[in-house]
């Protein structure tokens, strides 16, 4: 994506993964620190392929590519839908994040109120939910900080939080 670095005033968007961008975020990487936390954006954006429930786009900010979010959607498949989903029908944010480069200015936040704010919009969902990986550096707190809470539930040696709607 062409276009002057972003700054702190940018505004974000979601935007779909075309064939012409693609690359710029393929390029995206979180710093080494966090690389357990998250899987590539290649093997997102692979997996995606093959999951009908998987909605995914790429983070911009002025028109720069600076991060990447896939959520899990249910809606998008029902009769294949895991079974807890009947029960309180979720939108699951699966992956989440913003290259090294662009951290600590604030696009991480204006990303996931763009992402609460889908979730929100699905007909019926009751709950938007996520899992992190504990550790030093882990997202947690950033979670926290947009509303989310610990469940008490671990999944695939994961916590599991939750935003109620």
């Amino acid at each position: 994506m062409a276009g002057l670095d972003p700054d702190r005033s940018s505004r974000v968007s979601l935007r779909e993964i075309t064939k012409e961008n693609l690359r710029d975020y393929l390029r995206l990487k979180v710093a080494p620190s966090q690389e357990g936390f998250v899987a590539s954006n290649a093997v997102s954006i692979a997996q995606a392929h093959f999951h009908p429930e998987a909605w995914f786009r790429g983070i911009a900010a002025g028109g720069t590519a600076v991060g990447f979010a896939m959520l899990e959607d249910w809606h998008q498949c029902p009769e294949s839908a895991p079974g807890d989903w009947s029960r309180e029908p979720y939108v699951g944010l699966w992956r989440f994040m913003i290259d090294q480069r662009w951290q600590s200015m604030g696009f991480g936040a204006q990303a996931l109120r763009l992402l609460i704010d889908h979730a929100r919009a699905v007909p019926g969902t009751q709950a938007m939910l996520l899992s992190f990986v504990e550790g030093e550096g882990s997202p947690e707190a950033f979670y926290r900080r947009l509303g989310f809470e610990r469940t008490g539930e671990v999944s695939e040696g994961e916590h599991v939080m939750r935003l109620a709607f």
